[in-house]
């Protein structure tokens, strides 16, 4: 008669049993499940310096080579004429702000919460500071080279064309360049916010 009490009672504990372990699993799963990531909105950050190196050296390889060295240097390159503009102007620009400057702006990202424990002012904000960098840098080097190469070619074939064309520069220019500056702005105000959070918080 005791086996038989006994047997029915582990009869019926064991499901409890089950479901206590699998409530523990599920329990131990979701502590161990990994917090979102709140530097993944850096990606965007790394991957431009990345496409921005690409093409530096792309241009900086073909700008090497023969052909391509002796028509920059026709028209002027590196130390005036339309040849500047292509090299050493967009080239420097690509490279050290597509490049060097976005790259560091992720750095300064991520390594001041890191170093400080108190978050970046606003992410919102470097949000901004990237696309306004961005997309100045790239209308930047864009425009330097449809320039440079037009204005190149017409110095060898028309040079008294080049300025009806280079009239267009100046304001072409001014308003990439703006846009440059306004990211640089929002990421310069955004790390000096973050500096005062931190102090004013210490």
């Amino acid at each position: 008669m005791k086996q038989t009490t006994r047997f029915y009672q582990g009869l019926f504990s064991a499901p409890s049993a089950t479901l206590q372990a699998v409530r523990l699993s599920l329990v131990s799963r979701s502590m161990l499940k990994p917090a979102p990531n709140e530097h993944l909105y850096l990606v965007k950050f790394l991957i431009m310096s990345v496409i921005s190196f690409f093409i530096g050296t792309v241009q900086g390889l073909l700008q090497v080579t023969p052909p391509v060295r002796a028509w920059l240097d026709s028209i002027g390159s590196p130390y005036g004429g339309p040849g500047h503009m292509i090299d050493p102007l967009a080239h420097a620009h690509i490279n050290l702000v597509g490049g060097v400057t976005i790259l560091g702006m992720a750095v300064t990202y991520y390594m001041l919460p890191k170093i400080t424990g108190k978050p970046i002012h606003s992410k919102r904000l470097a949000e901004h500071s990237f696309w306004w960098t961005s997309v100045g840098v790239s209308g930047f080097y864009i425009a330097l080279l449809i320039f440079g190469f037009i204005e190149g070619n017409l110095w060898l074939t028309d040079p008294a064309l080049v300025p009806a064309v280079h009239k267009y520069y100046g304001p072409v220019i001014s308003v990439v360049a703006s846009i440059l500056a306004v990211g640089f702005w929002i990421y310069l105000a955004n790390v000096m916010m973050t500096l005062k959070d931190i102090y004013k918080k210490g």
